[in-house]
């Protein structure tokens, strides 16, 4: 049986259940949302559906404003499936705003059912469950993030000899079947997630006419992590037009298995890049959907190395960092940086290298973003190795394992 890790997202869960009637955790299919409600202390002890039950489902199609009838606090698993309760929670709530009442969780963004962002506007709190992070496998939730000390007061004062990220990491990703070693074979569970994902909730959504095309976007997304999204050509290699392959993006981004991260465009910079970066939710996913079994002389390891990153720090600015945001910043042919962290009026710049060496050439993108952006208080080149050093007055390099703890 696998064990429970607490996730770091239980403080602002309960918090928002102090105020808010609707608490809405939304994320990845298996990433843990219903292990979560049902083990978390502050949250198991509610009256729990789910509806993935049959039952349950079929009773709350049929009677919707009686099945969230409930004297005591309810937690619906799965509420996506029945989208006629979204609307009787809203009338619930309009009668009585008691918070704490409803703890809804789902796969599917809510945002893609008709008329649900309008029905609990001003009612519900939304949060997104990642896979599981570095910090939350270490057990480290308890302590402030790295980067929210960083911000404060940039100091690397007490860094010792830290750990490499390991291919392996990476080719685990954060799933909790596979990272908490709950399966022997990586690649089989892989197999049975996506025929799940493609057979059941990608239905659900909407209609697709061809699940192969489908099947093959999602693969040549994987093959495309870490990169600028172009649209057009991406559809043009899975012989798809534009129109169907932004649909389909978008249904794989409401179904959390691909994020698209905004550039940044707050600094003086010309010719900035206004496109976004793909990236697949979870480096394992993306791996075995790349076909990737091995990061060794792998030419994309770079880009899964760079996207296990990225689900880690979409993870801790979600739950880390006070009202921070997740952006990167890209010149076109000139420079670019990773990641940009801004929270406030002040940012901080991330390089990331997979390797356990670095040159001068690659604090370029850093320079060029803090000469251009007053109020960016650090640069960070991240990169696997063990010592932490100063290199330039805003400037340092500082081990990956660091920066995702």
């Amino acid at each position: 049986m696998t064990r429970y890790v607490k996730r770091e997202i239980a403080a602002k869960v309960l918090e928002a259940l102090e105020q808010m009637p609707v608490v809405v955790i939304s994320g990845l299919r298996q990433a843990g949302k219903s292990t979560f409600l049902q083990k978390q202390d502050g949250v198991r002890n509610r009256r729990y559906v789910t509806l993935d039950d049959f039952a349950y489902l079929e009773a709350a199609k049929q009677n919707p404003d009686a099945f969230v009838q409930s004297e005591d606090p309810v937690t619906i698993d799965e509420v996506q499936r029945c989208p006629e309760l979204l609307v009787a929670i809203k009338r619930a709530v309009d009668k009585d705003r008691a918070p704490g009442k409803y703890l809804l969780s789902g796969s599917s963004s809510l945002s893609v059912l008709k008329g649900v962002s309008e029905s609990l506007a001003g009612r519900a709190v939304y949060f997104s469950m990642y896979p599981f992070s570095r910090r939350e496998l270490a057990g480290d939730t308890t302590k402030k993030p790295f980067l929210s000390a960083f911000f404060e007061k940039q100091s690397i004062a007490g860094i010792r000899g830290a750990v490499r990220l390991l291919p392996g990491d990476v080719l685990k990703g954060g799933m909790p079947s596979i990272c908490l070693d709950g399966v022997r074979n990586k690649a089989l569970w892989f197999k049975g997630y996506e025929q799940t994902y493609l057979e059941r909730d990608v239905r659900e959504m909407s209609q697709i006419g061809n699940i192969i095309s489908f099947r093959q976007l999602l693969r040549l997304a994987a093959l495309r992590t870490a990169q600028l999204l172009s649209p057009s050509q991406l559809g043009r290699d899975a012989k798809l037009n534009t129109a169907t392959t932004m649909r389909y993006l978008s249904m794989l981004e409401a179904s959390f298995v691909i994020h698209r991260l905004s550039p940044y465009i707050r600094n003086r910079a010309s010719r900035l890049i206004k496109s976004p970066k793909l990236y697949v939710a979870d480096s394992g996913l993306a791996c075995y959907l790349a076909g990737i079994n091995s990061l060794e002389s792998e030419p994309f390891s770079g880009a899964m190395f760079e996207t296990y990153v990225a689900q880690n720090l979409f993870a801790i600015v979600e739950t880390g960092i006070e009202d921070a945001g997740l952006y990167f910043w890209n010149v076109q042919g000139r420079q670019e940086v990773d990641f940009i962290i801004e929270a406030g009026n002040k940012c901080i710049a991330i390089e990331m290298k997979a390797g356990a060496r670095w040159e001068n050439k690659d604090l370029s993108g850093l320079k060029a973003f803090l000469a251009s952006t007053p109020h960016c208080v650090a640069g960070i080149l991240a990169y696997n190795g063990t010592e932490s050093v100063k290199l330039d007055e805003k400037i340092w390099a500082i081990p990956l394992s660091v920066v995702l703890t």
